[in-house]
């Protein structure tokens, strides 16, 4: 049990979250507001030896006045007595850089009486910057205490701990008393007041600043200038963003090539292992070929998403990103889109579920649905185990073009089509819904700065924990029901399948009976029927019965084909082998043509670039478009394309 609940809260890009970071360190968990798909991220923190803390993160926001659900939350958190979440003291933090704007929340929080602490945060920027602050008085005008913090470094924590401790003797009187003026007397709206308030408030930050704050010009080095000059240039900045890209996924191949493999023969030898050590039996079969493999068909992939997490969170870190999203502003607007849009359709490469979440920022409502029926389109981290799998089976890693490695080519070359889609996509709803109006885009420039190491580390065990875990669930519950439905069958096929296999090959070897028993077996389970009744739709695409099975399967979330698959090729296998080795030495019945060709394989790709393969974005569509008309739509159109494309792409190939 905590004895003081704390809330921190403050502008994007103040550095808020690393000082929460630092605060609770892996003490933290995230979920959502009670009732709303807004995050809630809250930790616990040692104040000192005899008194901890419950610490809010609350969304970034950069006034009292909501226009957004995640201004809203922090609104409802902090004026509503009522709310589990309200504080006994918020913490405010501020950019030592940009205190005039980020004061403005400052003076709204102060407004509620609540105990309030000013955490003046990067203090480790004022050398640099020039920068001075009378903090005596500076605390004397604004009625409260201030902590000088800098996050990076880990200075002033400590002090901010004891302020925390200390809360009962913080003043809980407003420090701007709001005097109208004659003006705002006879003004006649509450939307005219309200600006007037606005500026008033300003005025009195002005005041404190000029009496508490000074900056010499002179010290101040304007690296970001120079470095903003170079990173949106017109021309080479395109340059520049399309170069990182190409590093990272060439990386994403090459450093995770080791520890996926390793992973693989692990999680086989673990298998070979349930079966060497435990008696023979249904619990034995279902460890070995359903839990096992399943599983493994996901942990195999955490190198690959843990190093994407990383490159995401060091540009995002370093204040790249909102750069990314100025750039791509200009672009953005030629296609009908916000230039708010890019922000989902950046973070949509992590997960489309947040990145469709973070379309509230968009006022407009023609813009904000065109977005959120796009945003599928874009490169997800569930597409990411589908995409190596095939990738790794169809391009050798010996394969180079130019020197690079293709695999890593052909993975930006996917990432690139579904990005490119999403654009035409825009395209095309912009014509169709008679989009006419449009709003202005504001994005925030933050300073440069290296990375936080701790901020990057927790980011990436952060996000991962939630893929692998999240995913777990599905896979382990997808895994047992499959491993039963490939192993048992109805009628006489399957239950005799020893005696019909053994009088239709009577001079086969005592191996060879056994593979093509487990094989015939498999084919008449409950798997097998369901699979064997939509082959002839899914021929075409060059997929067999088992393939199908997966994409089925792979609705519930796209990642579960690889798990799908680890779990049908190990029901009857006794081998100690890998899911590629299986995928790969895997052929037709008929033909005896391997299954996994380059023109299955790109069938498959191009299927998973498009297609709506994931309950829980359809589910987040429904509720952020308030019905079924849109997910439905959206749905049957991307999955009807992403057929027709993987038809097509098949037929030509083959």
């Amino acid at each position: 049990m905590s004895d003081i609940k704390v809330a921190l809260i403050g502008n994007p890009n103040t550095g808020k979250t690393s000082l929460f970071n630092r605060l609770t360190g892996l003490n933290q968990k995230v979920g959502n507001y009670p009732g709303i798909t807004v995050d809630k991220k809250v930790g616990h923190s040692k104040l000192n030896n005899a008194i901890s803390a419950e610490v809010i993160d609350l969304p970034g926001t950069y006034s009292l006045n909501a226009s957004s659900l995640d201004e809203d939350v922090a609104v409802q958190v902090l004026s509503d007595k009522t709310n589990e979440n309200y504080p006994d003291v918020v913490v405010v933090v501020v950019d030592i850089e940009n205190l005039k704007r980020n004061l403005y929340l400052y003076t709204q929080v102060k407004d509620l009486g609540i105990p309030t602490i000013l955490a003046v945060n990067m203090a480790d920027q004022m050398k640099n910057r020039g920068i001075d602050i009378d903090m005596q008085k500076m605390e004397s005008l604004l009625e409260t205490k201030i902590a000088l913090v800098s996050s990076k470094q880990n200075k002033g924590v400590s002090f901010l701990k004891k302020l925390i401790v200390d809360y009962r003797s913080l003043s809980t009187v407003p420090c701007f008393i709001d005097e109208p003026s004659v003006l705002s007397k006879i003004v006649d709206t509450e939307k005219k007041k309200h600006h007037l308030e606005t500026v008033r408030r300003y005025q009195f930050i002005k005041s404190v600043l000029e009496k508490t704050y000074s900056q010499d010009p002179q010290n101040a080095k304007d690296l970001r200038s120079l470095l903003d000059r170079i990173l949106i240039h017109k021309y080479f900045g395109y340059l520049i963003f399309f170069t990182i890209l190409f590093s990272i996924f060439q990386a994403l191949f090459s450093w995770s090539a080791f520890p996926m493999d390793y992973i693989d023969s692990t999680f086989a030898g673990f298998s070979e292992m349930v079966r060497a050590h435990l008696s023979e039996g249904v619990f034995t079969n279902l460890l070995a070929e359903g839990i096992i493999p399943g599983i493994g068909g996901v942990v195999i992939f955490i190198p690959q998403i843990a190093f994407l997490f990383l490159f995401t969170s060091v540009l995002e870190e370093s204040g790249y990103m909102s750069r990314v999203v100025f750039l791509m502003d200009k672009i953005m607007r030629k296609f009908g889109l916000s230039g708010k849009s890019i922000v989902p359709l950046i973070s949509g490469t992590a997960c489309a579920i947040p990145a469709i979440m973070a379309t509230r920022n968009i006022e407009n409502w023609k813009e904000r649905l065109i977005t959120i029926l796009v945003t599928p389109f874009t490169t997800c981290s569930a597409r990411l185990p589908v995409y190596a799998i095939i990738i790794s089976l169809i391009v050798p890693p010996e394969a180079k073009f130019m020197s690079f490695n293709v695999q890593g080519l052909m993975l930006m070359a996917l990432y690139l089509l579904g990005f490119g889609m999403a654009i035409l996509a825009a395209i095309l709803l912009d014509k169709f819904l008679k989009l006419d109006t449009k709003s202005y885009f504001v994005v925030e420039m933050p300073n440069y700065k290296l990375p936080l190491f701790k901020n990057v580390v927790y980011n990436v065990i952060e996000k991962t924990k939630a893929f692998v875990f999240e995913a777990g669930k599905i896979i382990l519950a997808l895994s047992i029901l499959l491993w039963v439905l490939a192993s048992y069958g109805p009628g006489k096929d399957f239950s005799h399948a020893e005696e019909i296999i053994t009088e239709k090959y009577p001079n086969y070897s005592e191996e060879e009976l056994e593979v093509e028993i487990s094989s015939y077996k498999l084919e008449n389970s409950y798997i097998g029927i369901m699979g064997k009744t939509i082959e002839p739709v899914i021929r075409p695409l060059g997929y067999d019965w088992k393939i199908g099975i997966a994409v089925i399967t792979s609705f519930a979330a796209r990642e579960v084909f690889v798990g799908t698959l680890a779990t049908i090729y190990s029901v009857g296998s006794e081998e100690e082998s890998t899911i590629k080795d299986r995928m790969r030495n895997e052929v037709f019945q008929d033909s005896k043509k391997p299954v996994y060709s380059f023109a299955t394989g790109v069938s498959i790709l191009l299927f998973y670039a498009f297609a709506m393969q994931c309950m829980s974005t359809i589910a987040i569509v429904k509720r952020e478009t308030n019905g079924w008309k849109w997910p439905l739509i959206q749905m049957s159109i991307m999955s009807g394309f992403a057929y027709l494309i993987a038809l097509i792409a098949y037929q030509i190939l083959k």
